[in-house]
């Protein structure tokens, strides 16, 4: 196993704040994940439920705050003519969604209509009040970390069709953020590693092939001699490796046009987790920035209180060009505008931006754009001679989470297994 980095994990990473553990990169594991929950299992690790037990989420949406319990569901409760709107947009989304079939969306029968549009344009055909609209778009930023305007509509409902419906993907009760790792999901990679022979500092530059062989030669020139390579890194880096010979056009054109997401991660340590005695259980929804989506992420004891604020999309693209102070002092201001002015002060703070990773360059994963899926769907998991793909990008069912990426490993793992001499 070559690792670029100095540690495994990739888009799972550990850190800490005020002495307890957080996740960086990738954090939950929900409804219907059965091979992670069976891999945190085998590995000894354990699970906690994502705070959700007490306490309202909030809704700030069209400058008006209102709350909604903690209960499955990611339709708020709204005035009546936008609650209307919004069912039926809701409805009308997951009617196309459910016609998708997510090995297959290029075969759908107006998959090129559905492809040549953005989920954007469907909302504004679609959600006829500000309120729906808007929460559309908030949807979208926290479920692709991107706009409505930069994805295929048909791209919007394969990601749909393969994670089970909106309920599943907003959710957190009986949803995709239902669980956490005890000490980090990070652990499931680090004890995996374990086992194998992992070679630290090691980015590949080239990777080279012909009949018989395939030669990966890292940036400092050691070259590792194999039958067969799974390249497990997001499209877009995949894309930017040296390749000899040169990939067939149609693969090279398809990573250029599978980009990264916009996200920021932003943690605030507290003495206590005080929004839950106020009534909340750390959860915000909101149409105004940078932050728009919150979590409370505290350990299961609640020794001390954590806050976790997404940055996505546009809203990210424009934050991180701000220096320190102003990008923590805007993350601060909407924690204040949720959960009251203790959130202004907190004991620390901490940010991670995933589009700075060198190897990562943006999260959670790639997204595409009109007119991929119909052109290059049918490839897009192919390999090419003896180089093979996996990773979140590629799995037909819970795309784009740790457990997709888990059910990618094996399909490729076992795809190989059969051609290996």
């Amino acid at each position: 196993m070559l690792e670029a980095r100095d540690r495994v994990g990739g888009r799972t990473q550990g850190g800490v704040l005020e002495g307890a553990p957080v996740e960086l990169g990738g954090t939950w594991i929900g409804e219907g994940h059965s091979e992670m929950y069976a891999l945190v299992a085998e590995l000894g690790l354990e699970t906690f439920p994502t705070w959700n037990d007490a306490g309202s989420l909030l809704l700030d949406l069209g400058g008006k705050q209102s709350s909604l319990a903690s209960t499955k569901g990611a339709t708020p409760r709204l005035n009546p003519i936008a609650m209307a709107d919004l069912a039926q947009g809701v409805a009308r989304f997951e009617k196309l969604a459910r016609s998708i079939d997510p090995a297959r969306p290029w075969a759908h029968p107006k998959a090129t209509v559905l492809d040549g549009q953005t989920y954007e344009s469907w909302v504004r055909r679609n959600l006829r009040t500000p309120t729906g609209r808007s929460y559309f778009r908030v949807l979208a930023e926290a479920v692709y970390a991107d706009d409505g305007a930069d994805m295929s509509l048909l791209h919007t409902l394969f990601y749909t069709a393969s994670n089970g419906d909106l309920e599943t993907l907003a959710s957190t009760d009986r949803g995709a953020q239902k669980d956490r790792v005890v000490g980090g999901s990070v652990m499931v990679a680090g004890r995996l590693a374990a086992g194998l022979d992992v070679h630290f500092d090691s980015p590949v530059h080239t990777v080279s092939q012909d009949e018989d062989r395939v030669v990966a030669t890292t940036r400092d020139g050691r070259a590792f001699q194999a039958s067969h390579v799974i390249i497990a890194i997001p499209p877009t880096l995949a894309g930017r490796l040296t390749y000899q010979p040169i990939l067939p056009a149609w693969r090279d054109q398809l990573t250029q046009r599978m980009p990264a997401g916009t996200v920021i991660k932003c943690f605030a340590a507290y003495p206590t987790p005080f929004w839950r005695d106020a009534g909340w259980n750390g959860q915000a929804v909101s149409d105004r920035g940078p932050v728009k989506v919150t979590f409370d992420v505290s350990p299961p004891d609640a020794e001390i209180g954590l806050l976790l604020g997404f940055v996505e999309g546009s809203e990210a693209r424009r934050w991180q060009r701000w220096d320190e102070t102003q990008r923590r002092r805007a993350v601060l201001d909407c924690f204040e505008r949720y959960f009251g002015p203790s959130a202004a002060h907190p004991t620390s703070y901490l940010e991670k931006d995933w589009s700075a990773e060198e190897f990562t360059r943006g999260c959670y994963g790639a997204h595409f754009t009109p007119g991929v899926w119909t052109s290059y769907g049918d490839v897009l998991r192919e390999p090419v001679g003896r180089i093979h793909w996996a990773g979140a990008e590629y799995a037909v069912e819970w795309n784009g989470y740790m457990e997709g990426a888990i059910r990618s490993g094996r399909v490729t793992a076992d795809e190989t297994l059969r051609v290996l001499p």
